[in-house]
């Protein structure tokens, strides 16, 4: 068996290349003498600690690069490696290359994916304010990175003063894009003015971190000459030269022919691959470091569906299982047992200070420049030091470089980890958004005035949800008298994916899959809004899903609005059935519910036809309380809509009910009813004139009695609009709630919404806000337009057939 011979570190180590695959222990093999077998125990190594490293920092709040940079220190030199035993038997020298050549392949595909998702546009699009912060932000800790390395330098005996230099400032100085934005999505700031400038910025930094980077690996060579560095500058000029005028057209022209309707064939894909590793390869041998023309072939190739499907087949993979790999190698080469003495950690905190200090200061000047409060211009600063990938190529290219020694990159990987731990707990102890709601109350319906705009949230989860809320949002009338403003929010569940972040700058047409699914949602919003009268303003939300409901409450008292619809959890199968899309949508639904300071509307779709192609019949059941009345005020609204037939039923209590709601009555429900007597005399009043509009009152004494009622309604109807109610005592549904498997839809919502029910219709499942100051809603009268009395007269009647035909029906 033919040895070869490796010298790492000074160490001479021997191996057999043909020592890959065991024989199995049952041949008396040991299988971490052989490379797969230890490769494979090291990667699950790497990706076990630092998953659990993940859930151990998570309550801190911490970014999952601090984990897995932690996990490779931990396993290395700095804890575990101290015992020889395992630093022999699981990372033994030998193992070194393969290793690190399996970190730097999955480095290389995902700067591939970064250079994908990013769009040159945006940074074109960020205006003179983001460059101006991005460049007084890097200046002053460039500078202490420059002063640093001539105390480092002493100690390192580095080979070139310049590019030690180089290297040290621009770790220092850059902000890394990735972490910066999971770490606003965290903070709910991600939709901010202050995170949509932290972001422009971040794009920035690293536009020009890559030019710095380029130039210190240019200079890194210690025996390179003056002509030698201007080559490889100048060959590397000409291969973004190459890639721009020729490998994307050629990408462009072979998507074009070898797609087939959307999908795109497997040899383009693979061809794209390959194509990675060649510009790899291309820019390592010029003498440019990989990453940079892994990054470069990124950024040319063309958006679209191939981009779409490179991220789809490689982004899970490689940044959940090779992304690791690569953090926990830097861990591994981290020594921290080698940063010694008082002096040394002196000096390592004071670095971190003033890079902290050096940042926050150079922000503020940019930010007093434009005018910015003093508390957002220290929260700007302290977010542009989060550290992470760049920082840590950079690093690791120094180190294979020879122009960091191992002290010198422990210390500076402690550096960043240090400054981006400090990131949350800081700013979420400093920066507290100002609160300029006051004036947001009783925000509903009933209470907005009929002639003024009214602001609509609408949250989406899937495409899947857009035809039945446009289909509503159609029918809810936007005229020239009262237009309507809706915020169309895509809620985006927050994964840790990368390129999923970069939906935060939704100026690109598809970055990404998710990013897709946003495009085709304001497509169809888009052409709503062409109808007439309608402003959509199209929104994400990318956050966890337990915390999902806060960006949405959020979102409702920013925008002032003063209805959000939801969609239900369920969605109607092929057999008329209901099936959970995710039972985590259901959290989030009644978190709103408890939460949202304005009414709120769970919409049940059973689909819903577009209003200018058939007339809607609508049904609105009234049992009384303020969420009838919300209900009431929003069929109100849509009955104004030529095309749609209004029916309010009223439930009225019997003889028996009567009696039971006397007996357990108070003051406030005889209040409760009274404003309810008075509403719907104003609703009848005003609607007198309507054709379109039909009312009707059902005696009815109790649960049983409401359900063989509302059974009977004719199934030409197909949306009911019911109150919630929940927690309202009333013998007219007692029993309902009895078998209810949804409470969050109410007993009426969750009878009409259930398999059961005899009819296929969409439910909207309505709530006034019932927060503080919403029990004295004689505001509603108050503030809502003066109706003109009419006489009006009314009778009870059966609710069997259809009230076009019927001859039981009349109009008041």
């Amino acid at each position: 068996m033919e040895d070869r011979v490796v010298k790492q570190n000074d160490t001479v180590v021997c191996y057999a290349p043909s020592m890959i695959t065991t024989n199995g222990i049952w041949q008396s093999d040991n299988p971490l003498n052989y490379s797969l077998p230890l490769f494979v125990l090291q990667l699950t190594l790497v990706v076990v600690t630092t998953r659990f490293l993940v859930l151990i920092l998570k309550p801190l709040r911490q970014p999952r690069v601090i984990a897995e940079i932690l996990g490779g220190v931990i396993l290395g030199p700095s804890l575990f490696g101290q015992n020889e035993e395992f630093a022999n038997t699981v990372f033994p020298i030998r193992s070194v290359m393969v290793l690190e050549t399996m970190a730097n392949i999955g480095l290389l595909y995902f700067i591939f994916l970064i250079g994908l998702a990013t769009d040159l546009n945006v940074l074109r699009r960020t205006g003179k304010q983001a460059f101006v912060v991005a460049l007084s932000g890097m200046i002053i800790p460039f500078i202490i990175g420059i002063f640093f390395s001539y105390f480092l330098r002493e100690k390192a005996h580095a080979v070139n003063q310049y590019t030690f230099m180089m290297f040290l400032s621009v770790a220092l100085s850059v902000t890394a894009f990735p972490v910066l934005s999971r770490i606003l999505a965290e903070l709910k700031l991600l939709n901010t003015d202050i995170g949509r400038l932290a972001m422009s910025s971040a794009l920035v930094m690293d536009a020009i971190a890559w030019i710095l980077l380029a130039f210190a690996v240019a200079l890194a060579d210690e025996g390179s000459t003056s002509v030698a560095t201007v080559s490889v500058l100048l060959s590397s000029v000409g291969f973004v030269f190459f890639c721009t005028v020729v490998v994307r057209p050629m990408v462009g022209w072979m998507v074009n022919r070898t797609r087939d309707g959307e999908s795109i064939s497997d040899f383009c894909v693979c061809l794209v691959l390959a194509g990675v590793l060649i510009s790899g390869f291309v820019t390592d041998a010029i003498g440019t470091n990989a990453v940079f023309g892994a990054f470069v072939f990124g950024l040319v190739i063309p958006n679209g569906q191939l981009e779409i499907t490179l991220i789809e087949k490689l982004e899970d993979f490689v940044s959940g299982l090779l992304l690791p790999l690569f953090f926990a190698t830097s861990g591994l080469k981290t020594n921290v047992t080698q940063i010694t003495g008082v002096a040394t950690w002196f000096y390592l905190i004071l670095v971190v200070v003033l890079s902290l200090i050096g940042k926050v200061v150079g922000t503020l000047i940019a930010t007093t420049y434009y005018q910015m409060p003093l508390r957002d211009g220290v929260t700007l600063g302290l977010l542009m030091n989060s550290k992470g990938l760049i920082e840590v190529i950079v690093l690791n290219i120094g180190k294979d470089q020879n122009v960091l020694d191992e002290k010198t990159f422990a210390i500076m990987v402690v550096i960043a980890m240090s400054l981006t731990s400090m990131i949350m707990p800081s700013v979420t102890s400093i920066y507290k958004p100002t609160r300029k709601f006051a004036p947001y109350k009783r925000r509903s319906i009933q209470l907005s005035r009929p002639d003024v705009e009214l602001k609509i949230l609408v949250c989406i989860h899937t495409q899947r949800n857009v035809p039945t809320i446009v289909n509503l949002l159609e029918a809810s009338y936007p005229s020239k008298r009262s237009p309507i403003c809706v915020y169309v929010l895509h809620l985006v569940e927050l994964t840790g994916r990368a390129s999923a972040m970069l939906i935060a700058n939704h100026n690109r047409p598809t970055a990404n899959p998710t990013k897709a699914q946003s495009d085709n949602i304001i497509r169809a919003f888009s052409d709503f809004e062409r109808t007439g009268y309608v402003s959509i303003q199209p929104l994400t939300a990318i956050s966890p899903y337990s915390t999902m409901h806060d960006d949405i409450c959020w979102m409702a008292e920013d925008k002032r609005v003063s209805f959000i619809i939801i969609p239900f959890h369920k969605q109607q199968t092929v057999d008329g059935g209901m099936e959970s899309v995710n039972s985590t949508f259901r959290s989030i639904n009644q978190n709103v519910l408890e939460n949202a300071a304005c009414s709120v509307g769970i919409l049940v779709d059973r689909g819903l036809s577009p209003v200018n192609e058939v007339s809607h019949h609508v049904v609105v059941l009234f049992f009384g309380g303020r969420d009838d009345r919300e209900a009431l005020a929003y069929g109100w609204r849509m009955s104004e809509h030529p095309a749609i037939r209004l029916m309010v039923i009223r439930f009225l209590p019997g003889n028996l009910a009567t009696e039971m709601e006397n007996r357990g009555g108070s003051t406030f429900e005889n209040v409760d009813k009274r404003r309810d007597e008075d509403y719907v005399n104003e609703f009848r009043a005003w609607t007198s004139n309507n054709e379109s509009v039909r009312y009707v009152e059902q005696v009815v004494n109790n649960g049983e009695e409401t359900m063989a009622c509302i059974r009977s309604i004719d199934p030409i109807h197909d949306l009911f609009i019911v109150g919630r109610d929940e927690g309202r005592i009333s013998p007219l549904k007692a029993g309902l709630t009895d078998w209810s498997e949804c409470p969050e839809l109410g007993a009426i919502g969750d009878l009409i919404a259930s398999s059961d029910f005899a009819i296929s219709v969409s439910v909207l499942v309505v709530q006034q806000y019932s927060g503080t100051g919403m029990l004295d809603d004689e505001f509603a009268v108050q503030e809502s337009p003066t109706r003109v009395p009419q006489n009006y007269q009314y009778s009870n009647f059966s609710i069997d057939g259809d009230y076009n035909r019927s001859p039981q029906w009349k109009n008041y």
